[in-house]
């Protein structure tokens, strides 16, 4: 994938394909996306519209949409995306359904630094989030970082959620992860790495190694590279205390009551779907649903089933 309009597209791609020709999960992935028949572009007769608010002093970015008097949906940003991600699947959702989606602190268009790059201070933020919009009885939705400060809500604050879709992310050890995602947590000389190449290498490596079928927009990157420039130093502390993260959710997973609807793709190189099987194990209820030919984003990747998933989910399938 080449976003030829993006200044620093060539510099951006040549570091990104070095990666890619150390990191050993490109090349099944890429006999994956040579088998797969679904291939397809970005939408984009749809954009979200977005409104700030300030908590803990922190300008957060988020966007509302859909059916004011429908089931409330809340949707977590992922990394390193924001929540113009879910572009691709609001559409289909917003007859029914109230939609709101966060771009957590410290990622996507969201202020915050180092700070904030804990399962603490994220799921206090969300909690002040969702009681200033006034939201309840909603179900929360958490890909990829947006998984661990999910169940961290859930586990830690006096919550109001419905139910919890979570998928794509760390939840459990051993996790069983891409090596590149090793690389970050494990190798100071990585992140190291990581920071000096910046935010337009770290989005386009991320991009080629996430995606079985779909084709981001040059518009939509563009929107992720302005959300982590500068900002990759922050992010790699999320990767160094990726062992703690996880330390505060995994010892109460067992006592989570709520429904769960547990989704991740089949070829998900970052984190791979054996870490789905292994978390629905400690869970009372859940159900697990792999796309199949679907890579790390799979609200994107597989963009229609998952909508549908998310529908018949909120619907009543989180009751059954």
């Amino acid at each position: 994938m080449k976003f030829t309009s993006i200044p620093g597209a060539i510099f951006n791609e040549f570091i990104a394909s070095g990666l890619m020709l150390i990191t050993p999960e490109y090349r099944a992935l890429k006999a994956v996306q040579k088998r797969s028949s679904d291939e397809m572009d970005a939408l984009t007769d749809y954009k979200m519209s977005f409104q700030f608010m300030t908590i803990k002093g922190l300008r957060l970015r988020y966007s509302v949409a859909g059916n004011e008097s429908g089931p409330a949906i809340l949707f977590l940003s992922p990394l390193p995306q924001s929540i113009r991600c879910f572009e691709q699947i609001w559409p289909s959702l917003a007859k029914k359904f109230r939609l709101i989606g966060l771009d957590l602190p410290g990622f996507g268009r969201s202020e915050g630094g180092h700070e904030v790059m804990n399962t603490e201070a994220q799921s206090e933020i969300l909690d002040l989030f969702v009681r200033e919009l006034g939201i309840a009885d909603f179900h929360l939705v958490g890909p990829d970082v947006g998984m661990p400060v999910a169940l961290h809500y859930a586990i830690h604050r006096d919550h109001r959620l419905k139910s919890l879709v979570l998928g794509d992310g760390p939840c459990v050890t051993p996790s069983h992860n891409g090596s590149i995602i090793d690389r970050a947590v494990t190798s100071p000389l990585w992140r190291l790495i990581f920071k000096i190449g910046g935010a337009g290498p770290f989005v386009v490596g991320a991009n080629k190694l996430a995606y079985v079928n779909y084709s981001p927009s040059d518009d939509e990157v563009e929107d992720y590279f302005a959300s982590y420039r500068g900002r990759i130093p922050a992010i790699m502390q999320w990767f160094k205390a990726y062992p703690e993260i996880i330390g505060t959710i995994e010892p109460n997973l067992p006592e989570i009551d709520l429904p769960i609807q547990i989704f991740w793709g089949e070829d998900d190189k970052l984190l791979l779907v054996e870490t789905a099987y292994k978390f629905q194990e400690r869970l009372k209820n859940a159900k697990l649903r792999v796309f199949e030919e679907c890579g790390h984003f799979s609200y994107q990747d597989k963009r229609e089933d998952f909508a549908q998933m998310i529908n018949d989910w909120v619907d009543g399938g989180h009751a059954e």
